[in-house]
C-alpha cells in the first residue's frame, strides 16, 4: 500500500524550508531513483516464475539477438555495461539453469563464447513475453509520455557519456 502523501514533494518542501540548494535535481533524481525500483520490482515479479532477474533476462535476450545465439564473454559486458565480473556471475547462473552453456572461441583460445541452449532461447521468448504483458511495469503511462520520458533520459546519458 502506498502512502498517504508524496514523499518526494515532501523532501522537496524539506530542502526549500532549510535553504538547500539544487532542489530541482534533487527532486529530479529522488523521483528517478524511486522509479527504477519501483519498475526493477515489477520486472523482477513477472520474471520470478522463470527463475530470472532482469540482469539475466537482458543477457538471454543479447544472446537471442546474436549470430548462432552466441557472444564472447568480453562483449556480453560491454554490450550490457556492466563489470566482466557481473557477466561471469551471470552466465554461471544461467549455464547451472541449462539456459547458456560455455564455448571455446573457435577462432581465439582466450575466448570463451556464451551459447544460448534451445531451452534458453524458449526462456527468454516466454520472458519476453511476461515483459511485454505487463508493458515492463510502466502500464501507467501513455505512449506519447515513454516516449519523452525516454527522449529526456537518452539526453541524459548522451551528455554524460554513455555513447558518442
Amino acid at each position: 500500500m502506498g502512502l498517504s502523501f508524496d514523499p518526494i514533494a515532501e523532501a522537496r518542501r524539506q530542502w526549500t524550508d532549510h535553504n538547500l540548494g539544487a532542489v530541482d535535481a534533487m527532486a529530479a533524481a529522488t523521483s528517478i531513483t524511486r522509479a527504477h525500483q519501483i519498475i526493477l520490482g515489477r520486472i523482477n515479479e513477472a520474471l520470478k516464475p522463470f527463475g530470472l532477474t532482469f540482469s539475466r533476462f537482458e543477457a538471454l535476450t543479447l544472446l537471442s539477438f546474436a549470430h548462432d545465439h552466441s557472444l564472447p564473454l568480453g562483449k556480453m559486458g560491454e554490450r550490457l555495461m556492466v563489470h566482466p565480473t557481473s557477466v561471469t556471475n551471470t552466465i554461471d547462473r544461467l549455464e547451472t539453469d541449462g539456459l547458456v552453456r560455455r564455448l571455446p572461441h573457435p577462432d581465439d583460445r582466450r575466448t570463451t563464447l556464451a551459447q544460448l541452449t534451445p531451452q534458453g532461447l524458449i526462456a527468454a521468448q516466454q520472458a519476453s513475453d511476461a515483459l511485454d504483458y505487463i508493458e515492463f511495469g510502466l502500464t501507467e503511462l501513455e505512449p506519447a509520455e515513454l516516449q519523452t520520458l525516454e527522449t529526456t533520459i537518452a539526453r541524459l546519458r548522451e551528455r554524460s557519456g554513455d555513447w558518442g
